[in-house]
């Protein structure tokens, strides 16, 4: 399960991996990702007022946050991860 987030302020935002962790079977999986768009507490904005949460497939979510003064975005995404050869 990977986490995608906006971080900085500004001109100064980019696009980063926050999170990167194992989540056991793919229907726990799915169920982390679940929980964490809807209570992952994202660097940006500081103060939350609204969430959105968007479902744009069966493993992944877009989260829309707004704060005080801005509005951020960050993605939860299930994947399955592929052993070297």
């Amino acid at each position: 399960m990977a986490i995608e987030e906006n971080r900085g302020m500004g001109d100064g935002r980019e696009w980063t991996m926050s999170q990167a962790n194992p989540a056991g079977d793919l229907s726990a999986a799915q169920a982390e990702a679940m929980r964490l768009a809807r209570h992952y507490a994202p660097a940006y904005p500081w103060s939350e007022k609204a969430r959105k949460v968007l479902r744009t497939n069966e493993n992944s979510y877009l989260v829309i946050v707004e704060g005080r003064a801005s509005t951020f975005h960050f993605r939860v995404t299930v994947g399955e991860l592929i052993p070297d050869e």
